[in-house]
């Protein structure tokens, strides 16, 4: 007869053929349990915040595609940045509203060292702030046609652009940024600016690149943001940015930044998507970075306006996504709202 507890003991019960041992529930039945066993963390420190500047005073300007998010004027990006640092989120993302008048089709005023970016980046660093700033390589709010690049007729001229990317990214280093990213998706850019910024002393600046950038529908409120939107109109940039039907195709572009000196990679957008992080995170486990787009921020932003959706709680769960997919931070609009969320606990 086989053994059944202690001898003198109470004997334990016999399984019933078919009941089930293991009880997933078990480990889901209090607060305390849940958090103990939690397999993927969302943080500040995994937050990017885009953030938009414009040369004018006007401190906020609202963009009412993006509830909620504004256009900053210099002096108003300072403190802005300074509230972010101070939550502990470890970088913010620069993006421009450049004037019409400012705008043609070389896009030449991206090289000029005084546009607003470039105000803006000395001005968070005359400040003292400690905080990450990134500003984005790329043409299309510069230019009077909204494009990434430089244009021959209808084509999108591809070594032409690089060239002035350099310039872009030069100035951006000069000026103080942290990280180049571009958003252009021209090839062999991030060799170009990779070894050019190395050539001007610029070696410590890093380089995320937006590996895997589609032709999405979901970028139209931030051309609104930066001024594009009119620009480029119904212009399609299918020609340079990835079609949404293909994966592989993101992992030889993730594959070629990363051989031309790219330390980090982007997908971009973030929730349609994840699919590519996961294979991007598995493929090459080097920091992957997921973009929460405009046009994500906007549907969550109005179905919570409206009613339909508990905002508090989908942001969070959108978010805790990318980390489940792989992703080592995003880049969110919802950046400091989700810092306060999870400092106040």
């Amino acid at each position: 007869m086989p053994f059944n507890g202690h001898p003198t003991g109470p004997k334990i019960p016999t399984v019933t053929p078919g009941f089930p041992t293991t009880r997933m529930r078990r480990n889901r039945r209090t607060d305390w349990s849940r958090r103990l066993v939690a397999e993927t963390r969302l943080g500040v420190d995994d937050l990017i915040w885009p953030v938009f500047v414009h040369a004018g005073d006007e401190p906020q300007v609202p963009i009412p595609s993006m509830p909620g998010v504004v256009r900053h004027s210099v002096d108003a990006l300072v403190d802005a940045v300074g509230d972010a640092a101070a939550l502990g989120i470890p970088m913010v993302a620069v993006f421009p509203y450049v004037e019409p008048a400012l705008k043609d089709a070389e896009g030449s005023n991206a090289v000029d060292p005084d546009n607003v970016v470039c105000r803006a980046v000395r001005a968070i660093r005359a400040a003292g702030t400690e905080i990450g700033v990134m500003c984005d390589a790329a043409l299309d709010p510069f230019t009077s046609h909204g494009h990434d690049g430089l244009m021959r007729g209808e084509e999108i001229l591809n070594d032409e652009t690089v060239e002035v990317l350099v310039r872009q990214s030069l100035i951006q280093a000069e000026a103080g940024c942290d990280v180049i990213s571009p958003s252009d998706m021209m090839d062999g850019r991030i060799g170009a600016i990779r070894s050019s910024l190395d050539a001007a002393g610029h070696g410590h600046v890093q380089i995320m690149a937006y590996a895997a950038k589609y032709a999405s529908g979901f970028y139209g409120p931030f051309r609104d943001a930066v001024g594009s939107a009119s620009t480029l109109g119904k212009g399609s940039k299918a020609t340079y940015q990835m079609q949404p039907s293909n994966s592989d195709e993101a992992l030889r572009e993730v594959a070629l930044d990363l051989a031309e000196g790219a330390d980090m990679v982007m997908v971009k957008p973030g929730m349609p998507y994840l699919d590519i992080v996961r294979r991007v995170k598995d493929s090459f486990g080097v920091p992957t970075f997921a973009y929460q787009v405009s046009g994500e921020y906007a549907m969550l932003r109005a179905a919570d306006e409206r009613g339909w959706l508990d905002g508090d709680r989908v942001i969070l769960e959108s978010l805790l996504g990318f980390k489940r997919a792989g992703a080592d931070g995003v880049l969110t609009y919802f950046a400091v709202e989700v810092a306060r969320k999870l400092k106040a606990g």
